[in-house]
């Protein structure tokens, strides 16, 4: 077992007219090379449970289990080394001043011991060359260029390599196509099921596209109200449509699926 989240709970401002339940006994088992996608409306707990899993914050009762050791303890940093993350805004997770080249380094060398050397090697540069023609983008005839004169698609396409360049035992998709325009979205997701694939990572993707959601991944789980109310793996999960999602949701809820991005998308 790669995740296990054993009755994980999580209150915001306990106590207060703000309190918030946000995740209500969440039960998660992943196996290794698992890709799972979570829907659900706004508020539904998808990215507070990526954010559990990340420890971003301590959880208030219940276990996380990383690959059979219990990461209650260890802070969002330590953390670090055992995940991959790509978050919405493409802003995040590269160094726009950088070059690619060094965002690559950086990603590669996370976790080894600092020493007072940073030139990039010709061994690492023709590495780094390989792994940027994964991408069909280009990028590899521009390693030299700065991060920030790239698109927004390119350098959530860079970010993705550089979370699964150590190849980390879960990456965490937080609605990271949500922020790219259609096309570029499509082509992003086909680099990510190919990083996913080649790498055999264990994922988990939050998304607010049911179409996507149904595509991607060998599983597929809705969540509300901090609860996981609905699964569905193999072969039901390839049979499903976005109507057996929407009645999937009124049943096990009670309520109409209401969210106008999740609908429009």
């Amino acid at each position: 077992m790669m995740l296990e989240l054993n009755d994980v709970r999580k209150t915001f401002n306990p106590g207060t007219v703000n309190e918030k339940h946000a995740l209500n006994g969440v039960d998660l088992h992943l196996n290794a090379g698992d890709f799972v996608t979570i829907i659900g409306g706004n508020g539904a707990g998808k990215s507070t449970t990526l954010n559990a899993v990340a420890g971003v914050w301590p959880i208030d009762s219940g276990d996380i289990i990383i690959d059979g050791m219990n990461v209650n303890r260890l802070c969002e940093h330590k953390r670090a080394k055992y995940l991959g993350r790509v978050f919405q805004d493409p802003m995040n997770g590269t160094a726009a001043t950088m070059e690619i080249q060094e965002n690559l380094a950086i990603a590669a060398r996370r976790g080894d011991r600092r020493t007072l050397s940073w030139g990039i090697t010709k061994k690492e540069k023709e590495q780094y060359k390989e792994l940027l023609k994964i991408l069909d983008l280009g990028l590899e005839e521009r390693m030299s260029a700065k991060v920030g004169l790239l698109s927004g698609g390119q350098r959530q396409a860079l970010t993705l390599l550089m979370a699964s360049i150590k190849k980390p035992k879960i990456l965490l998709l937080d609605e990271h196509t949500a922020a790219l325009d259609p096309k570029t979205a499509a082509k992003v997701l086909e680099i990510t099921q190919k990083l996913i694939n080649e790498n055999e990572l264990t994922a988990m993707m939050v998304t607010h596209n049911m179409k996507d959601a149904i595509t991607y991944g060998n599983r597929l789980i809705m969540m509300h109200e901090g609860r996981i109310i609905f699964e569905a793996c193999g072969e039901e999960k390839k049979k499903l449509t976005i109507d057996d999602l929407m009645k999937k949701f009124s049943q096990t809820s009670g309520q109409e699926f209401s969210n106008d991005r999740t609908l429009l998308s």
